[in-house]
């Protein structure tokens, strides 16, 4: 049976490889690892070229210790938005991270990556020019996403109907499929009424991926570990996704959201 974690991270400073090992102890087949926030080094190349080059290295060396397919999402977080502001100013946040779409594109194209992201809004409170600013980055990497025929993952606030409905709007004005659009952390939100044609990823807690099921099965999983040696196990632990599939998902269920969703979105083959 195949197992996908569509959203999680590593460091090297984590467990990192244990984690991926006992991801693959529970069951576990696939990871989709996610860019994990490295400002400092943007700052200091104004580039996200090498942190990208950095986390497309973590996942070929834990795959090869591990023998887990590791596939690798790449693209300039949006907390990002503010440090760069403080250092370079307004246009050159804007330009470093509209330049950090680009060379995410390229890596998609040179099929080293998968999706652009994680990318969007801040989760937390901003002014107004950083959430303009935001939504500016945001709609250019829908716009390069478009032009390549791949995905991009979404970070941003705690979002309800209204906020899908914006984010689908927000595809539909740069011709990208709202299908193409993955939320990352979603609630459950799998009907076309919640989620407006954007593909939800389900943080991997029992009731969210109950409430899920009992609307369908057009979503993922994720647990969004992120391998923070001060917050062991968040958010959610590696075993989880599969623990959470042999406990609740019958077997075509599993076959459709572990196998068939993520081929279909991401354009790869499991």
């Amino acid at each position: 049976m195949i197992i996908l974690d569509n959203h999680m991270h590593l460091r090297r400073d984590g467990r990192y490889i244990d984690a991926v090992k006992e991801f693959k102890k529970a069951g576990g087949t696939h990871l989709i690892l996610a860019h994990l926030p490295m400002v400092k080094k943007v700052i200091e190349e104004r580039s996200y070229f090498n942190a990208y080059q950095e986390t497309i290295k973590m996942a070929e060396e834990a795959s090869n210790a591990t023998g887990i397919k590791i596939f690798v999402t790449i693209g300039p977080y949006p907390a990002d938005y503010l440090p760069l502001r403080k250092k370079f100013g307004r246009e050159g946040a804007i330009n470093i991270m509209k330049k950090g779409m680009e060379e995410a594109q390229a890596l998609c194209q040179e099929n080293k990556a998968i999706a652009i992201g994680e990318i969007g809004r801040p989760h937390f409170e901003v002014d107004e020019e950083a959430w303009d600013d935001s939504n500016e980055i945001m709609e250019y990497g829908m716009k390069l996403a478009k032009e390549a025929g791949i995905a991009i993952v979404l970070h941003t606030e705690s979002m309800g109907r209204e906020g899908f409905e914006e984010i689908a709007k927000m595809a539909d004005k740069v011709g990208l499929e709202r299908r193409k659009v993955v939320k990352h952390f979603s609630p459950p939100f799998v009907r076309k009424d919640e989620n407006h044609g954007i593909f939800p990823s389900v943080l991997a807690t029992k009731k969210a991926i109950e409430e899920a099921l009992k609307k369908g099965t057009r979503f993922l999983m994720e647990t969004d570990y992120i391998d923070d040696p001060l917050r062991p196990g968040a958010v959610l632990g590696l075993k989880t996704v599969p623990k959470r599939t042999k406990q609740l998902l019958d077997e075509e269920e599993a076959y459709k959201i572990h196998k068939e969703n993520p081929e279909s979105i991401y354009g790869i083959c499991l």
